[in-house]
């Protein structure tokens, strides 16, 4: 049954259909082997049950925020603070790369937004600096990463409402891996500037820069802790953190008076238009998943890795594995609503903590955004970095292995994703 939707599924890719449809496709296939009567009334009851949670809400709530900060001009003024504080270093646009990542993790939470913004403002200046357009593009990319590890995430709204997790608890585990991933791409920087000899072309920052580019910079740089603080204290569901934080950006863009009716309708048609898309892919794999519960597949599985299950971190190396080899060739949150069902049982029963294996998926589900032939931040990067694709996908290797070595990290040190939701939980 397995093989013959897979096979479903890749062949309608490789046709060009729509993701959902290609989902659709290979649940009809899979009605075959397990009842082809079930059809007319479980799928589309699974279809709509799928997005049928008040939490996923929180999606397009979370994405309209960013837009609209970024409609009202606050991705300049995060770079510009990036520049204060580390611009002045050898190598220092490769920093300004990693650490703008950062701040723009808790503005949008998209690495394919942070790619585009940044790839578009950074690339050039980083050739010019003397990086090679191969390195510049790659950093960009993988400091992209950053974006749903940090809260705000989608991945970790989308595990959460899979796995009645704690959204709070997610989200507070994010933060120290997400600055672990910063700190290790920024070491990365630090190596290449001293063997490419980069010249130090910035000044030492100023009390006074660095203040006026932080006073400028706090509208942006507030959104996350007034989303995590909401949450985590308990004044506000995720949703109403969502409806929180539109109001705020849209108060804090007409208050900078950068942000007009045009910017905000382009800020809800793209809105619009990213949301559909991901509810799309969320309904459809949400048939598949019933369909392969139905079949008993995740406890098949669990029979499977039963000999493991004494071993926690052998148990998320597998997982991780899986995850990883399913990222390169399926959409990520495709890929996320089909294995968290199938590895939640099996990480439970080998005594894994369900918020360490949701920041554990999430950071495969994120790491695929950069592996060749689907990552859609790779393509993103060559696009805004004009650099051929097959440049590209050799170069982005070096970025992977960064990212890999702190998701194993992670893994063989679980206190670093559970020690603030324990210390604030």
């Amino acid at each position: 049954m397995l093989a013959s939707m897979l096979a479903a599924f890749v062949a309608n890719v490789l046709l060009g259909l729509p993701l959902f449809v290609c989902l659709l496709l290979a649940a009809v296939v899979g009605f075959f082997f397990v009842d082809l009567s079930l059809l007319p009334r479980m799928l589309p009851q699974q279809l709509f049950a799928g997005i049928d949670v008040f939490s996923l809400m929180a999606i397009p709530l979370f994405i309209l925020a960013g837009n609209l900060m970024n409609s009202a001009g606050l991705t300049p003024r995060l770079i510009d603070l990036a520049k204060a504080l580390v611009g002045h270093l050898r190598g220092g646009l490769g920093y300004v790369n990693v650490v703008s990542s950062v701040f723009f993790a808790g503005v949008n939470g998209s690495a394919v937004a942070d790619t585009s913004a940044l790839g578009s403002l950074l690339v050039p200046a980083m050739k010019k600096e003397g990086y090679s357009t191969a390195y510049a593009a790659g950093l960009t990319a993988g400091s992209s990463l950053i974006g749903p590890i940090i809260p705000p995430s989608i991945f970790m709204i989308l595990y959460a409402s899979l796995t009645n997790t704690s959204v709070g608890d997610l989200f507070l585990a994010g933060v120290i891996p997400g600055l672990i991933l910063g700190v290790a791409f920024m070491i990365m920087n630090w190596a290449y500037a001293r063997k490419a000899q980069l010249a130090v072309t910035g000044t030492r920052p100023t009390i006074r820069g660095v203040t006026v580019a932080l006073f400028q910079a706090a509208p942006a740089l507030m959104a996350p802790f007034i989303i995590v603080a909401g949450i985590v204290f308990g004044f506000v569901t995720p949703t109403e953190s969502g409806a929180l934080i539109v109001a705020y950006a849209i108060i804090a863009g007409l208050f900078s008076r950068h942000l007009d009716w045009q910017g905000i309708k382009s800020a809800v048609c793209e809105t619009t238009r990213l949301s559909c898309a991901i509810f799309l892919i969320i309904a459809a794999s949400a048939v598949v998943s019933w369909l392969l519960a139905f079949a008993q597949v995740p406890s098949e599985f669990s029979v499977l890795l039963a000999p493991f299950s004494d071993s926690p971190i052998i148990t998320l190396l597998l997982l991780s594995l899986i995850t990883f080899v399913t990222g390169m060739l399926m959409e990520e949150v495709s890929a996320l609503m089909l294995l968290t069902p199938v590895f939640l049982p099996v990480a439970m029963q080998a005594g894994v903590d369900p918020v360490h294996l949701g920041i554990i998926v999430t950071m495969n589900i994120t790491i695929a955004l950069i592996t060749p032939p689907m990552g859609a931040c790779v393509f993103v990067a060559a696009a805004v970095s004009k650099l051929d694709l097959s440049v590209m996908f050799r170069a982005i290797w070096p970025f992977v292995l960064v990212a890999l070595s702190t998701l194993i990290l992670m893994i063989l040190l679980p206190q670093i994703t559970l020690f603030l939701p324990e210390l604030l939980g």
